[in-house]
């Protein structure tokens, strides 16, 4: 495949000594992959297909704006542009999010893996962040309409208690991409990634919104400590524009 893409992301080498991690990619390169124009026009195709609602018609008019104003080279990430890369080059069988709202980011990895299996967790608190949060049946139908055609379970409740309860009761389930999206608390957050750390997959992806968030600043503190500054890990951030994100791989277990 050119430049690398939709190449399983670690080493198997059989009998072979053990000298590096299996690990074959570093986050810095998806980085790098994740803010192509390509990218970002597939994060529009995405917005343009989804079920309209006020904050995607903002983010589409501001991704349109920055592109007017800078050319096509502007630099820009969302959680978006990152599972869409993220997705097409581990083709993950298995995606576990926390914080699902009304499906965008699952939407964003079925749309690259659509036989993947996907566990999702959240609330559905009515009227979230002013936007109707219509809960699990709307999200069905939109990742139907996305094609995914891979196994769906919605788990509803506060993620503190149903993540640890699901992990609980499938002790065998391992992910090849996580996201974490949910309680914006410091306490919240890192519960959650410290809840689904352990379950990532060598080779697999760990992804963490908004830590540039001005409500939120601890979450930036967060990232570094729970995930990013692990010798495990292989991470990657984007700062500066909109509310930041983050991603890393894992390198060995």
């Amino acid at each position: 495949m050119p430049n690398g893409r939709n190449r399983n992301s670690t080493f198997d080498a059989g009998e072979m000594a053990d000298w590096y991690p299996p690990l074959m990619i570093a986050a810095e390169e998806l980085g790098d992959r994740i803010l192509h124009p390509a990218v970002r026009a597939e994060a529009l195709a995405l917005m343009e297909r989804l079920t309209p609602d006020a904050y995607i018609a903002y983010i589409a008019a501001f991704l349109r704006e920055g592109e007017r104003r800078y050319g096509a080279n502007w630099r820009y990430a969302d959680i978006v542009t990152v599972l869409l890369e993220l997705a097409r080059t581990l083709r993950p069988a298995s995606y576990l999010e926390i914080g699902v709202r009304r499906g965008r980011s699952a939407a964003a990895v079925a749309m690259q893996a659509p036989n993947c299996a996907i566990v999702g967790f959240d609330l559905w608190q009515a009227g979230y962040a002013g936007i109707e949060n219509p809960g699990p049946d709307f999200v069905r139908d939109e990742l139907r309409r996305f094609g995914h055609q891979g196994t769906l379970e919605l788990v509803s409740g506060d993620s503190r208690r149903t993540v640890p309860d699901y992990l609980a009761a499938h002790p065998d389930a391992h992910f090849d991409l996580i996201v974490v999206d949910g309680d914006h608390s410091a306490e919240g957050a890192k519960q959650d990634l410290f809840n689904v750390l352990p379950r990532l997959r060598v080779g697999g992806a760990i992804v963490f919104d908004d830590i540039d968030h001005p409500a939120h600043p601890e979450l930036q503190a967060l990232w570094r400590e729970a995930v990013a500054d692990r010798p495990d890990m292989s991470s990657w951030q984007f700062r500066g524009v909109g509310y930041g994100v983050a991603f890393a791989l894992r390198r060995h277990g």
